[in-house]
């Protein structure tokens, strides 16, 4: 028994190890792994991104920005001047959260009423939101606390820091009015099934389409299919097409599942959604093509699907936000196409966003969809050759 155990573990291990890419799966694209997530993978928000909304234009406001700016959290990358422009800036998502300090700041902290800085926070990601909160809130709480009458050390500060516009300390209290936009509760689940959705759709489109055509060369049907009168293109056609169809379906499907059974809010336009859905298909059924054309059976197919899903789905922002990625791998995220619907899937959700926030998205995802559908079909009409 044990000796013919020995010769089956010896066929496996030589069957494994005899083809080179297969070899390179195996043991370097681990490591390529291990050394990306471990830069990659962080859930804390070092550098938040936030516009400063100042319409006060005092210098006491003027010293609560350079309090958020000292705090080494927060990074004033927007002066946005009217609604519209904070709108804009939550849409796209270019900052974490909106700080706008109300009219009559200064005077209210001159007569000791209660000074009022208001927070905007983009709850979409509800981790990033909590945390940013959390940040802006020791912040406003500090300076609270610096322009305070009790104790005198911090009348002495008053004087050196705040000073109102005839050159007396200020005094007064200052509280923070936050708001969440897109996901009042926080609930995480509402930031991370969207997410799943486009992680199943990568894995369940690649792997189909990899599998099907590789189970034709082990089972020696694609030489009959060589010799019939169906040419390249056509076969190509009628191995991705169903699956195309079957990824619309499952999209569906879990769409519908995100509404009746977790409660996921979705203000977007449902048709929106599928199209976008569609345009994400074209890249993955192009990598599934790919991944055929270069393995020989379904275990190297298999092995390939993992080193492509694994790293899109950990580069994608599905639960670690890029921003807090060093710069090297923000860069190569921008060739992973499950970024785009991740943000396209998040927006239609979350957001209710349309086609003229999510266009640059969409737009890049044809551009890869054709241009990965293209080369793989090449290749596969000369591996057909």
């Amino acid at each position: 028994m044990w000796e013919r155990i020995r010769v089956i573990l010896r066929k496996e291990f030589i069957q494994m190890l005899r083809n080179p890419r297969m070899r390179g799966m195996l043991f370097l694209a681990p490591l390529i792994q291990l050394v990306m997530f471990g830069y990659a993978v962080t859930l804390d928000v070092d550098h938040a991104r936030i516009a400063w909304r100042d319409m006060s234009r005092t210098p006491e406001s003027r010293a609560l920005r350079t309090r958020f700016e000292g705090s080494g959290r927060f990074d004033v990358v927007a002066l946005p001047e009217s609604e519209e422009d904070v709108q804009r800036l939550l849409d796209r998502s270019e900052v974490h959260a909106v700080v706008a300090v109300l009219p009559g700041f200064a005077r209210d902290l001159a007569r000791g009423r209660t000074a009022q800085v208001q927070v905007l926070l983009d709850g979409t990601n509800s981790n990033t939101a909590s945390l940013v909160s959390a940040y802006a809130a020791g912040v406003i709480a500090g300076f609270s606390q610096d322009v305070s009458l009790n104790p005198s050390k911090n009348q002495q500060m008053i004087q050196v820091t705040l000073q109102n516009s005839s050159g007396q300390p200020v005094s007064g209290q200052v509280v923070s009015n936050t708001r969440v936009w897109f996901n009042p509760d926080l609930r995480s689940r509402n930031f991370f099934i969207p997410g799943v959705m486009a992680n199943l759709l990568l894995m369940l489109t690649l792997m189909l389409t990899a599998q099907a055509i590789i189970r034709e060369k082990e089972i020696g049907t694609m030489e009959q299919l060589m010799v019939t009168p169906m040419r390249p293109i056509e076969l190509m056609l009628g191995k991705t097409l169903p699956f195309a169809l079957v990824g619309l379906i499952n999209m569906m499907i879990v769409t519908a599942a995100a509404l009746l059974l977790f409660h996921i809010p979705f203000r977007g336009n449902f048709l929106l959604l599928m199209f976008c859905a569609l345009l994400y298909l074209m890249p993955s059924l192009g990598a599934g093509l790919f991944l055929s054309t270069i393995s020989n059976t379904q275990q190297q197919a298999n092995m390939g699907s993992f080193f492509i899903t694994t790293p899109a789905f950990m580069l994608s922002g599905f639960a670690f936000p890029i921003s807090n990625m060093p710069r090297v791998v923000q860069y190569l995220t921008y060739l992973n196409p499950i970024r785009y619907f991740m943000e396209i899937v998040r927006g239609v959700f979350l957001k209710g966003v349309g086609i003229s926030i999510l266009w640059p998205q969409m737009l890049v995802l044809g551009v890869y969809g054709v241009v990965i559908l293209a080369l793989s079909a090449i290749r596969f009409h000369k591996t057909l050759d």
